[in-house]
Order: C-alpha cells, then sequence, then structure tokens
C-alpha cells in the first residue's frame, strides 16, 4: 500500500498481512484464540502498527450499541473546584475509551435544558454533583446510568455515590479552633439547599455542642465574594458579644468575610480567626494566607469516574469517602483575651 493522507482500513491490514477482513476483526476485537494461529495475529498486529491503522470506534460503538460517551453534570463553573473534577474524570475516561462532555447546569442548581436532542440516546451514563441534581430530571439523565457526587447516599438518586469526607474536614475546623480556645463562632453558611452544605452545618454545631459555653450562630449568603461580604458585614456587627472565629461553608466566602472584618476595622487572625473550605488557588492569594480544608477534586473526579464505569460493567463500586486535611495557614490564632 501507498501511504497518503486517506486512513487505513481493515482491508488495508488484511492486505498488507496476507490475511481476510474476518482475520483482522478478530485478531484486532481480541476474540482470535483459537480461531487464528499466535503467528497470524502477531502479523496482522505488526501490520495494523506500520500502517497506523485504528479501529472505527463509531462503527464498533454502533454494533454494541454503546456511544461511549459519559456526562458529568456540574454547577456552573464558578470556581476552579469543578474544573478540578472535570480533569480528574476525563482521565479515566480516556483511559477506557471514553469520551467526556461537561455540562454546567445554568445558574449553578435548577432545571436545565437537555443538551442532546435525546440524552438516553446519546449517553452511556451520567456523573452528577449534588448541587446540579435537578437538572438531571429535565435532561432525563436520572434515566440513564448515574452516579452521585457530594450526594446524601441514604437518598441518591445514583446507582452510586462518590464523597468526600465532608464531615470529617469540618470536624477538623471545629477541633482546631476550640483547641486554640474559640468558643464564640460565627457559621457563614452557602445559601443553597444541598445534602454537602447541611452535612457542614450538622457536623459544626454538633461539634460545638460539646463544649460548655461554646456558642455558633448561622447567616447565610450565596457564594459569591459580594454576597459574603454582605452577610459577614452585617452579622459581625450585629448587637452582643462578637464571634471570635468564623467558620465557612467554602473559600470564597471566606474571602469576603475578609474584606468584611477589614471593613470594620478587625484584624485577621488578631480579631477573629477565619476559615475556609476547598483550598482553592484563592486561598493562599488572599493575606493572611487562609486556613481551610483541602479537597482534592481531581481525585474525586477519577472515583466518580470509575464507580460509573463499574455500575456500567455491573460491578460493584468502591466504598468509603475521600480523605480530606486540614490545612492551616496564618488565618487562625488564639482569641483576644479582651
Amino acid at each position: 500500500m501507498v501511504r497518503g493522507s486517506t486512513r487505513p482500513t481493515s482491508r488495508d491490514v488484511a492486505q498488507a498481512a496476507g490475511v481476510s477482513q474476518a482475520a483482522v476483526s478478530l485478531v484486532l476485537g481480541d476474540k482470535w484464540r483459537g480461531r487464528v494461529s499466535e503467528t497470524t495475529a502477531e502479523r496482522v498486529r505488526e501490520a495494523a502498527r506500520d500502517l497506523g491503522y485504528r479501529p472505527n470506534l463509531a462503527a464498533r460503538n454502533l454494533r454494541l450499541g454503546r456511544t461511549r460517551t459519559v456526562l458529568l453534570v456540574v454547577p456552573a463553573l464558578t470556581t476552579e473546584f469543578f474544573a478540578g473534577v472535570y480533569t480528574g474524570a476525563a482521565r479515566v475516561a480516556a483511559e477506557h475509551g471514553f469520551g467526556l462532555v461537561l455540562y454546567p447546569s445554568p445558574e449553578g442548581i435548577g432545571p436545565a435544558r437537555d443538551p442532546f436532542a435525546s440524552a438516553q440516546a446519546a449517553l452511556d451514563g451520567v456523573i452528577a454533583s449534588s448541587m446540579a441534581a435537578d437538572a438531571l430530571t429535565a435532561i432525563r439523565g436520572d434515566q440513564l446510568p448515574l452516579v452521585m457526587l457530594d450526594s446524601d447516599p441514604e437518598g441518591s438518586l445514583g446507582a452510586a455515590t462518590v464523597n468526600l469526607d465532608i464531615a470529617d474536614g469540618v470536624r477538623q475546623v471545629a477541633d482546631h479552633l476550640l483547641t486554640l480556645g474559640h468558643r464564640r463562632f460565627l457559621h457563614l453558611a452557602a445559601d443553597i439547599p444541598s445534602w454537602t452544605f447541611e452535612v457542614r452545618a450538622r457536623e459544626l454545631a454538633a461539634r460545638v455542642r460539646e463544649f460548655e459555653n461554646a456558642t455558633v450562630r448561622t447567616t447565610r449568603a450565596p457564594i459569591s465574594i459580594e454576597g459574603a461580604l454582605a452577610a459577614a458585614e452585617t452579622a459581625l456587627a450585629a448587637p452582643g458579644p462578637r464571634p471570635t472565629a468564623l467558620v465557612c461553608d467554602d473559600d470564597k466566602l471566606a474571602a469576603g468575610a475578609y474584606k468584611a472584618a477589614r471593613r470594620l476595622g478587625l484584624r485577621i487572625p488578631e480579631d477573629i480567626s477565619v476559615t475556609g473550605l476547598d483550598d482553592l488557588a484563592l486561598a493562599t492569594a488572599i493575606d493572611p494566607e487562609l486556613t481551610t480544608v483541602r479537597l482534592d477534586a481531581e481525585l474525586f473526579g477519577e472515583h466518580g469516574m470509575r464507580a460509573l464505569l463499574a455500575v456500567l460493567d455491573g460491578r460493584t463500586p468502591h466504598e468509603g469517602d475521600i480523605p480530606v486535611e486540614l490545612v492551616v495557614r496564618g488565618s487562625t490564632a488564639p482569641p483576644n483575651a479582651s
């Protein structure tokens, strides 16, 4: 065969190896044992390598009834966290010959248009964040093999659920602040009705209740620096004893809390300690650098994709939450004695 710009076909491989196209199909489909000799199989593989032959995946998938395409549904891409989830999931997908389509749910939560004429016809499965769960009904993704991320395993829509150990992360934050001597807490909570944020509120309240004279009050804010600034400023200026520790549901809320504290003339951490959760790039861009909980977004995405592959293969996905780690930086210190 004279090489050119045209893509080599199985017929070209058959001619180069001196065998039939059927033999090529058997060898490259790994179904040759007992039907062609080892010598012939190696000759076919060598011819395919020399020609740079790649099977027509679209045609093969049509025969198998699979698209080898997975949809990842996440909230609007407002932080790099979900970009990391995509990177990890896409890496595992590629290792197994799958494509991964990223679909941010409009407005972060709520219904979404079907990005396909029919998601069920175009996809093999779906991985979805709990914050984008409402979008699943609109795209009929809940009728496909589904893995939920960051979702209540007891009430999950999915065949499998993959979680970071958020509860333990919040306990690590609370224990760090309590050990420093803090007893008056303000929880700057994300104003989103989602299981993952319910866990943060529940675990913080439970841990603080274990200490005598320790209190926690909550104020809610949208996940934006502006929203956090307004909510934190109002809460910190309220009458009564001022909290000495401000626990934020994520790093973006913490950045807004920094601005609120400085508007009120409060020093971090001398007058108030601040913590976040995520360990985004933002955490080391603000001053002082933020004490926060590191979440491995790429590992999270990897586990989500592996769980979906297990579901598609009829296997039981690996169980157990992904560990998280408290990273102590300059935003936390013992409370001011005054």
